[in-house]
């Protein structure tokens, strides 16, 4: 009984933990980004997830510094991998190189730019799909393999990868299959002109500004860890899975507007990250259990990206972003 009482102490302590750091965090982020809290917000909510995010949007928002500043913020290794057509996986993993040494030549592994705990994969389709495989492999295993000798990549392990919407021409798109390994996709937006006047202001000037640290990397292992065990109602994991349920044409539970402009759907993954996601906002509410609130926050990040449109939605003028918003409408999906 007393290993109980002490595992909760331990826990609500790591809750107090993760609510105090939110608010400190997000002064620390105040000092060099304006606005860009929903961004923000869900950037948090992945990585206490322990998931990776795909953000879009146009060049000069702010991007590589909110992802820059994060790092820091959490006193984690960063590395930012600018994606060219010519970039090979060696380039990013790492290669093994000959070396000479006391005991005469030997291969040594030299590690690539990946082995860091937060990575900034910069206009990630601008790379042939060879190279976008051996970063997404890395997501996927948290691991490098060089000569059939595997290589752990540090803890905890975090993937930004950026995509610019404007130019298309020369790209190489991610296929469906590795998005599906991003939880969130993110959409950066404008700031509004109160906001840009701001940024105006902050950048043009002679004043520099520092971040401090406010959490480690082995607060946000722990962090991720409680995140794991917090409880959540049945009722709930079935109103995730029978909304992700919901986005596949096949499906009996699929409404006419899906059936009409969707050629495939969400798959489980989508429902384990729809979970993660409400337990991991509940935590940084610092709350103990998810509600339905915390799911209808987090899906349209999470089913986005994953929704193939058809034709027919491109000749309708309807995208996978307003077919979410209207099925999240519906409420069929939510527990009777």
């Amino acid at each position: 009984m007393e290993q109980t009482t002490d595992s909760l102490a331990t826990e609500k302590q790591l809750v107090e933990q993760i609510l105090s750091g939110r608010a400190r965090i997000q002064a620390e982020l105040a000092k060099v980004i304006v606005g860009q809290k929903e961004v923000i917000e869900e950037l948090l909510i992945a990585l206490f997830a322990g998931g990776h995010c795909l953000i879009t949007g146009a060049p000069g928002l702010a991007k590589t510094l909110l992802v820059k500043s994060l790092a820091q913020i959490f006193h984690l290794r960063f590395q930012r991998i600018q994606f060219t057509p010519d970039l090979m996986p060696a380039d990013i993993t790492g290669t093994e190189i000959l070396q000479e040494s006391s005991e005469g030549r030997r291969m040594t592994f030299v590690p690539g730019p990946v082995f860091a705990n937060m990575i900034l994969a910069d206009e990630i389709n601008r790379t042939p799909p060879k190279t976008q495989a051996a970063l997404l492999e890395a997501m996927q295993e948290h691991q490098v393999t060089a000569a059939g000798v595997r290589h752990a990549l540090p803890e905890p392990f975090f993937v930004l990868a950026t995509q610019n919407p404007i130019e298309m021409e020369g790209t190489y798109p991610l296929p469906e299959a590795q998005l599906d390994r991003f939880m969130f996709e993110l959409r950066v937006g404008y700031p509004s002109r109160d906001e840009e006047e701001r940024i105006v202001e902050s950048t043009t000037g002679d004043v520099g500004t520092s971040i401090a640290p406010v959490l480690t990397a082995e607060d946000v292992l722990a962090l991720q860890h409680l995140v794991r065990r917090i409880p959540v109602p049945k009722a709930l994991v079935r109103a995730a899975v029978t909304l992700v349920r919901m986005t596949r044409p096949p499906d009996d539970e699929a409404p006419p507007f899906i059936k009409q402009y969707v050629s495939w759907g969400a798959g489980p993954r989508a429902s384990q990250y729809l979970v993660l996601g409400a337990k991991a906002r509940a935590a940084l509410d610092g709350r103990p259990m998810p509600d339905e609130a915390d799911l209808r926050a987090v899906a349209p990040t999470v089913l986005t990206h994953r929704l193939v449109i058809n034709f027919a939605a491109e000749a309708a003028g309807r995208a996978a972003p307003d077919l979410v918003q209207e099925l999240l409408v519906t409420k069929t999906w939510l527990p009777g």
